[in-house]
């Protein structure tokens, strides 16, 4: 069965920086592609960030320049960097894997970013 599990969200100040894990299992974590989704209260989920198969990164626009994705296939953990935090970055973030038919999710941590 797979399974996505987030972590190291928390409480930081406009400016500051987390790092977000997500690990795999239970699938064949290096042929999905891998994505960051986040989601504020009252509003849609978004797309923050995509890594392919081959390494290849996409970013919102809210976040290029601020926000790293990476993969570390061998620990099957995938991981955002998010640097020069804003207040308009506190959501709910989650992690996605997705290929064909497969769309696995995990529940995802929380990021406030609050003086």
């Amino acid at each position: 069965q797979a399974h996505l599990v987030e972590s190291g969200g928390g409480l930081v100040q406009p400016g500051g920086s987390l790092r977000l894990s997500c690990t795999a299992s239970g699938f064949a974590f290096s042929i999905f592609a891998m994505n960051w989704y986040r989601q504020a209260p009252g509003k849609e989920r978004e797309l923050v960030a995509s890594i392919s198969t081959g390494g290849m990164e996409t970013y919102a626009e809210a976040v290029k320049g601020r926000f790293t994705i990476f993969r570390d296939n061998s620990e099957r953990t995938l991981y955002l960097q998010m640097n020069n935090l804003k207040p308009e970055d506190s959501a709910g973030y989650y992690c996605n894997a997705r290929q064909v038919v497969f769309d696995y999710w995990g529940q995802g941590t929380q990021v406030t970013v609050s003086a």
